[in-house]
């Protein structure tokens, strides 16, 4: 029996909870319940997260986190209770599947059954930006790889688990060689360990297009945090069901699962809402946990029920829909098709009774690093690149000498374009003329010379190489 934490959060959330539960014990859900409470009583109580610290204990204790959807008071001062959950239980892999359920919910893809895995914790979404000139500011991009080990993994065992036959990687790693280039990395090695599984990479332009265009192309996508969190949406969009999806947040210690709708108070307490979204969440808590028995009774009831035109309001039409029914009238619809399996859509089949295998990371042997030059960020508000390279090979002495400068990313000297625009932000590099590295000195003698020139040094980046590979971005145009 798997203890998991339960909060029936605000609006609807407590009719759809009370439904979904209904439906696991009913389909044989080795699960107790321990509940919380979280969301608005506990914002307007003066806790601006929206929950009690002795409810993190509880979730901290039993893993499992089943959450309806909750309301955040309008406002300043309070905190996404998704997000605070997210960072600090380190919830790194989104789960977003989006199957169309053609032909009774209308859908311009009617075959789409695919799943979008999304890296949850870095990338852009790290946050650290700043103002560096008066024309730039900077969003760092952090990509690690125990990120990328975790999440890439994550995916070909959730492939495993489900029966799927492809995972599919979006990068944009012909232009980030080295953020985007690592993730790539990290999937071709990890895909080597799983050969049953097909898998492919696509650039994330033509990606998101052929995906958007032709969904059915697809199987699981795994890829960084802002692309995957742009294209979930999309692909829960073109699925044209968007209220009945499901999502999770899985970690290494504890793991989350919710419906993707908001709490919709105006429909609260009326009997009315529809609880598949929730329960597509609470389905994919058991496959989780390796209840995949009890989930895939569920699932194939669930898809039996929306073939029978048992329909809540919000997808009800005349005509192709048979019978409209409140929340507790779904539930109870569902339960009665428990054992019963779809004829149109497509019956779902898990691995029998098994959890996935998520080793966590192990960190590596450190690489022979080699510090072999420093990139230095200067604020100047001229537009010749040749005169601030006349300046900047003032401060170069012992052998150091300035080897190019590039303005967005585009090399401008030597031998730039006159046509090239420049802003204010010049990235400036110094190495050694024989090729050999420098030391931390030598930066900081260089900082300090820049100084004695007037020159405004904004930020530094020191250049590394990792068991002789280079470590850093060259200029575009080098």
């Amino acid at each position: 029996m798997r203890k998991i934490t339960v909060a029936k959060g605000d609006g609807i959330g407590p009719e759809i909870m009370d439904a979904t539960l209904e439906i696991l014990l009913a389909a044989g859900a080795k699960i107790e319940i321990e509940e919380i409470e979280v969301g608005e009583k506990v914002y307007l109580a003066g806790n601006t997260a929206g929950i009690a610290s002795e409810s993190w204990e509880t979730i901290r204790r039993n893993k499992i986190f089943l959450k309806a959807p909750i309301t955040t008071p309008q406002g300043g001062g309070y905190k996404s209770l998704n997000v605070t959950t997210r960072k600090f239980l380190g919830l790194y892999s989104n789960v977003r599947p989006c199957m169309s359920l053609h032909p009774f919910v209308k859908t311009k893809h009617p075959i789409m059954d695919l799943v979008i895995i999304r890296e949850n914790e870095e990338d852009l979404y790290a946050g650290i930006e700043h103002q560096q000139t008066d024309e730039v500011v900077q969003c760092l991009k952090l990509i690690s790889r125990p990120g990328c080990e975790k999440i890439v993994r994550y995916a070909f065992e959730y492939a495993k688990q489900q029966n799927r036959k492809k995972v599919t990687c979006f990068t944009k790693d012909n232009i980030m060689k080295q953020t985007d280039g690592l993730f790539h990395q990290v999937f071709d090695e990890i895909a080597k360990e799983y050969p049953d599984i097909e898998n492919e990479h696509w650039i994330i332009d033509i990606g998101a297009a052929k995906m958007a265009d032709t969904p059915e192309a697809f199987d699981v996508i795994v890829m960084p945090n802002l692309y995957g969190d742009v294209l979930s949406d999309v692909a829960a969009q073109i699925t044209g069901s968007v209220g009945l999806a499901g999502s999770a947040n899985i970690g290494e210690e504890c793991s989350m699962f919710e419906a993707i709708h908001g709490s919709a108070p105006r429909r609260a307490g009326q009997n009315l809402a529809n609880p598949s979204g929730l329960l597509q969440g609470a389905v994919m808590m058991l496959n989780h946990i390796g209840e995949t028995e009890a989930a895939e009774k569920i699932q194939n009831a669930w898809l039996k029920t929306l073939e029978d035109g048992i329909h809540t309001y919000d997808i009800f039409e005349e005509g192709s829909s048979k019978q409209k029914v409140g929340t507790k009238e779904f539930a109870q619809a569902v339960i009665s098709n428990l054992g019963q399996k779809p004829s149109i859509l497509k019956t779902v089949s898990y691995a029998n009774n098994s959890a996935l295998n998520l080793p966590k990371y192990k960190k590596r042997p450190a690489a022979n690093k080699k510090l072999v030059g420093v990139d230095i960020f200067v604020h100047w508000n001229g537009i010749n690149p040749d005169e601030i390279a006349e300046n900047l090979k003032k401060i170069g002495k012992n052998g150091i000498e300035l080897t190019m400068i590039t303005n967005r990313g585009i090399k401008v000297w030597p031998d730039g374009f006159s046509e090239t625009f420049c802003t204010d932000h010049w990235r400036c590099r110094f190495k050694r003329t024989d090729g050999s590295g420098i030391t931390k000195e030598n930066i900081n003698e260089l900082l300090k010379y820049a100084i004695d020139e007037n020159i405004d040094t904004i930020k530094t980046e020191n250049l590394y190489e990792f068991d002789g590979v280079r470590g850093y971005s060259m200029g575009q145009g080098q």
